[in-house]
């Protein structure tokens, strides 16, 4: 089973290579993943992927790809190139598209794709606004079930949906969860949360964490907190 530090991605919000590295030294060593998301990647290009993995980090290009097949699938070579270790992209593009980008993900050095179901600041209402009746947790369901059948190799869903998710398309499924907030830290915009324990035990691969760890006080403090916390949680799955 995979220890603490291979189940923490510390999101890099920020609007550029500079303040994004100056968390990053000041984390050390204490984490290993970190998410770079459409803000900073627009920023500073492929240029953060090498600066993160020359320190020895593993990079998740969170860039929710969304488009025809074709170029999903050449946005998932491009990433294979800069070297990505987790790419995420759109469910709801639909399977063509996700069989493409898996099919484009099959070459050697290619990042593990994530699709991402509904966002974690959606609720239902949101979401009956652009026209799906249907309620977050059925909607998580049927885009799990359809990334899964098209080949993708793991889901972005919230706690709320992850024992759900997990009954549903296996153990081997890479279940990456936004919207973690451990006890105490502010709720922010996220709709869907849980502490970081109640995702792990509910069969979470991966916990994405921001602003409980970038707005910190001591932000190195606060992640060796949220992973102290995910090695008590595996510790309890292991030893019930």
């Amino acid at each position: 089973m995979p220890g603490p530090k291979a189940r923490l991605a510390v999101a890099l919000d920020y609007p550029d290579a500079e303040q994004a590295l100056r968390l990053v030294d000041t984390l050390g060593q204490t984490c290993q993943w970190f998410k770079v998301g459409m803000e900073l990647y627009y920023a500073a290009g492929n240029t953060i992927i090498y600066q993160l993995r020359d320190r020895g980090f593993n990079v998740f290009l969170d860039l929710k790809l969304h488009d025809i097949p074709n170029t999903v699938a050449g946005a998932v070579r491009s990433a294979t190139q800069a070297g990505a270790s987790l790419l995420t992209l759109h469910a709801s593009g639909g399977a063509a598209m996700m069989v493409a980008a898996a099919e484009a993900a099959c070459a050697p050095g290619s990042p593990r794709l994530l699709a991402v179901t509904v966002l974690t600041s959606m609720d239902a209402a949101q979401l009956a606004g652009t026209g799906i009746t249907a309620s977050p947790a059925d909607q998580v369901l049927r885009l799990a079930k359809l990334a899964t059948q098209s080949g993708i190799d793991g889901v972005v869903c919230s706690a709320e949906e992850v024992a759900a998710v997990r009954a549903a398309t296996g153990p081997d499924t890479l279940l990456v969860i936004p919207g973690i907030r451990p006890t105490g830290t502010a709720i922010g915009d996220q709709k869907r949360i849980a502490t970081p324990a109640q995702a792990i035990a509910d069969g979470a691969s991966m916990l994405v964490v921001g602003r409980p760890i970038t707005q910190a006080t001591a932000p190195a403090a606060a992640a060796q907190a949220i992973l102290d916390e995910i090695a008590e949680a595996i510790q309890n799955l292991t030893h019930p």
